[in-house]
């Protein structure tokens, strides 16, 4: 069947078409058949209970510095599309909370993915949390007091903005380090929201590995190592990719989130892990699918697509 399919993404003339996981599932999407409209968060809009977009036609190739083409813009209610692939990144601030209660008003008439309230109500280092047996030692607080006592318990620590993504604001706080009070400074400067802490897991420097599901199934892996002196592995920032498999904890842990996931609506999600711990849950634009496939894993856009045509029916 042929769907019409609308992108909520960020700018496509700027992402790499290498990595992209939005690009990878437009591609599918268009080899399918199913036609393809693109929109900004910014172009969405509520009016008179309608719910409209600025969109345009386009055309994706796998052609560095040409992989798109857009056709007039032009003012498109929502509802007649079939599918809405919310896929902007964070941060998961307001204006991203904002377009999850627009797009809820349409779902799942026209199915968005990931389902929008469940999006919301799901952000990726809170949501986390309900499967604590999985977690390391957490702390998620505005109360330096807290912090403290945490560091003074834990010694090696890391630092995170609740909302932030991508690696940003990352940092790791060892027992001698004379900078905590100035990063509590920082953090108290530029967030409102709480800090997130966790003891560091030195099993990182082996790599933190991206670990997909879809509808709640396994879907592949990757495994992504630091660059040396960086204790962060996002491939953005020097992360090196590389071929893994499941341990048998990290089966468990697929087998105990699955379920919830796939009762959410939550058809595509990362979930980040080091060692025996998982860190994170990522449900707004999760990463991965070109990696994976790249390494000889499965093809992660086309079992996404396979979930949501057979929604769709």
């Amino acid at each position: 069947m042929a769907l019409t399919v609308a992108i909520q993404m960020d700018p496509i003339e700027k992402i790499d078409i290498a990595g992209d996981s939005t690009f990878a599932l437009a591609m599918e999407a268009q080899q399918r058949g199913h036609g393809l409209l693109y929109y900004g968060p910014r172009d969405l809009s509520f009016r008179d209970g309608k719910i409209t977009a600025h969109v345009r036609p386009l055309n994706v190739r796998a052609v560095k510095g040409d992989h798109f083409a857009l056709g007039d813009a032009f003012v498109y209610d929502l509802t007649s599309a079939d599918v809405v692939l919310m896929r902007q990144d964070p941060p998961f601030d307001m204006a991203y909370i904002t377009a999850t209660h627009i797009l809820e008003r349409i779902h799942p008439k026209t199915l968005v993915v990931n389902n929008p309230a469940e999006v919301r109500n799901a952000p990726e280092k809170l949501f986390v949390t309900e499967f604590a047996e999985f977690i390391p030692p957490t702390l998620i607080t505005s109360d330096l007091r807290e912090i403290r006592a945490f560091r003074d318990e834990h010694k090696d620590i890391i630092l995170k903005p609740l909302y932030g993504n991508g690696g940003a604001g990352v940092f790791r706080v060892k027992p001698d380090d004379e900078n905590f009070g100035a990063l509590m400074e920082m953090f108290t400067l530029f967030y409102r929201e709480p800090v997130i802490v966790q003891r560091y897991l030195p099993e990182v420097r082996k790599g933190d590995k991206r670990i997909i599901l879809v509808d709640g199934e396994f879907a592949g892996a990757i495994n992504r190592v630091p660059a040396s002196g960086e204790a962060r592995s996002n491939m953005h920032v020097g992360g090196r990719p590389e071929a893994t498999e499941l341990t048998a904890r990290e089966k468990a842990i697929c087998a105990a989130i699955g379920p919830e996931l796939k009762k959410r609506g939550l058809i595509f999600t990362g979930i980040d892990v080091i060692g025996d711990y998982m860190t994170e849950i990522n449900v707004t634009s999760p990463t991965g699918i070109q990696e994976v496939r790249r390494f000889g894993g499965s093809d992660i856009a086309a079992l996404v697509w396979d979930a949501i045509e057979s929604k769709c029916k």
